[in-house]
């Protein structure tokens, strides 16, 4: 079984947020914008509702949502960048407090971890994505594409909620290409 890896190409992860979008597909497009710019696990993106990031007193998207995550019972400050808000503005008018962020529309209840596979795996396949694309993918992108903005692989750690940097290393994917870049870069 091969393992889930991030989505390095920057124009196929711009490819894969937007696929639902261009599709009129807003709780899949939502799902994959979540996933890619939150980091957060699957379990904790489902068990999302619009309360968790509308304030619907003051008709507005909230700056930050706080997640207490599922497996580590740790509680987490994420903010919302504009895309995020972007997208829930634009489907907020038909949105109860109540309703899971990724509802099922038959059942009301959020849709289970092997429909959210499907909804990323079917893009994946359609953008004709390299290598394994699961939920996990997401994730892991956020992380690949924050260490290769600069970021410091001890804050990509800290956002993950990791015990120890050689988990997030494995985390961020890193592969030889990317080492031949550090060498071929310096030039003293």
């Amino acid at each position: 079984m091969s393992t889930t890896q991030p989505i390095r190409n920057i124009e196929h992860v711009r490819a894969l947020a937007d696929y639902y979008k261009n599709l009129g597909q807003p709780r899949n497009h939502r799902l994959i914008l979540m996933g890619l710019h939150t980091a957060l696990r699957i379990s904790d993106l489902l068990s999302l509702c619009w309360r968790d990031v509308y304030d619907f007193e003051n008709k507005c998207v909230r700056e930050t949502i706080t997640v207490t995550e599922q497996k580590t019972g740790k509680s987490k400050i994420i903010a919302l960048n504009e895309k995020i808000v972007e997208a829930l503005n634009k489907y907020v008018d038909t949105a109860n407090p109540h309703d899971f962020l990724f509802a099922n529309p038959a059942t009301g209840k959020a849709i289970t971890r092997s429909q959210a596979y499907r909804i990323i795996q079917i893009a994946g396949e359609t953008l004709g994505l390299p290598g394994r694309i699961s939920c996990h993918s997401l994730r892991k992108t956020f992380g690949y594409h924050s260490w290769k903005l600069g970021v410091s692989p001890a804050v990509i750690m800290e956002i993950y909620n990791h015990s120890n940097l050689s988990h997030t290393k494995r985390y961020l994917g890193i592969i030889q290409d990317d080492l031949n870049a550090v060498y071929t870069a310096l030039a003293y």
